[in-house]
């Protein structure tokens, strides 16, 4: 059924966490990133 651990562990990762809780792991990702990436743009810009 599974070729792999790693399949077996995401396939039992998407049955435990519904949409909603899914949703805000992808937005708090996206904000985290964001906030990365600003962060070193402004730490180059400072060097200039």
């Amino acid at each position: 059924m599974f070729d792999s651990l790693d399949e077996q562990m995401k396939h039992d990762m998407r049955e435990q966490q519904s949409g909603k809780e899914r949703m805000l792991i992808y937005t708090a990702v996206a904000i985290v990133s964001v906030v990365v990436f600003v962060g070193l743009y402004f730490a180059v810009r400072m060097m200039e």
